[in-house]
């Protein structure tokens, strides 16, 4: 099977080096060179870019970035194991790829990082949402990111782009979102990876946006959010009672009927109501 660097096929390198995918690490190793080239593709413009790669596993996707011309590929690899297949990627690569043996969760690598950074990964599933969640999250925005393309099961993609009235929609919708453009850019059927899972993934492209769409207290939103999705058969009247005062009045002064649930409500309503009720919530109300 041709290879698009020279480099041998992932199914020799995983053999030599003896790569079975540990479930208790969540690996599904992405076998087929033409598809990680695709997601490197998706993730635009490389060549002057910077890219954060989490679990890079034999390094099916880091030779995809490579190869599409990714200035820098900083790679993060939790199993040690996968080390010395990656060597051999930096080595057809001079100066181009840096591994980093450590968790993703626990390390703190912007300070190693040159903007423009672009995160491209297929993330392990057992973090993946996680990793999602704090990169959305940071204490200043805009973040150290431009786009993240990262691959996810089929369900959590469609959590992430789900619109208001459908079933996947809910806080991860928002919290992506408010502060970004996010699309499905690829599916991937199980028998694409080594081993299958038993579920489909997805491939989906984030766009951080300058400012937020709408004028809201993070924390204040996202408390918001909990509430409203923690308990989504209820009417907001309900089960947001203990938000602020009069909460049917809040509710009704920003559109919300107080009889709706969570998800009918569209990303500018929950930033009106988390801007109404900030000064009850302890966050602060942003003009609108």
């Amino acid at each position: 099977m041709a290879t698009i660097d020279g480099l041998p096929p992932l199914r020799e390198v995983i053999a030599a080096h003896g790569l079975v995918a540990r479930k208790q690490l969540g690996q599904n190793f992405l076998l087929d060179l033409n598809l990680t080239a695709r997601i490197a593709r998706a993730a635009g413009d490389l060549t002057a870019a910077d890219v954060l790669e989490v679990g890079p596993g034999p390094g099916g996707l880091t030779r995809g970035l490579l190869a599409e011309g990714a200035r820098h590929v900083l790679a993060v690899e939790k199993d040690a194991r996968c080390l010395p297949a990656l060597a051999e990627i930096a080595a057809a690569y001079p100066g181009r790829l840096e591994v980093v043996e450590g968790d993703a969760l626990e390390l703190d690598l912007t300070g190693r990082l040159t903007p423009p950074v672009r995160v491209v990964a297929n993330l392990p599933y057992n973090v993946g949402t996680e990793l999602l969640v704090r990169w959305l999250t940071p204490a200043v925005w805009p973040p150290f990111w431009e786009s993240l393309t990262l691959m996810f099961q089929k369900e959590v993609a469609e959590r992430i782009v789900a619109r208001p009235g459908e079933d996947a929609y809910g806080r991860l919708a928002i919290l992506a979102q408010w502060r970004c453009t996010a699309r499905v850019v690829l599916m991937l059927p199980p028998q694409a990876f080594t081993p299958a899972p038993k579920v489909h993934s997805a491939v989906v492209h984030l766009t951080a946006l300058p400012v937020p769409r709408f004028a809201a207290d993070a924390r204040v939103l996202q408390r918001v959010t909990a509430m409203a999705f923690g308990q989504r058969r209820k009417m907001l009247r309900a089960s947001l009672r203990g938000l602020a005062p009069q909460i049917e009045a809040v509710l009704e002064s920003v559109g919300i009927p107080p009889t709706a649930r969570a998800e009918e409500i569209d990303i500018e309503r929950f930033s009106a109501l988390a801007r109404a009720v900030a000064p009850a919530a302890g966050g602060q109300a942003p003009p609108a």
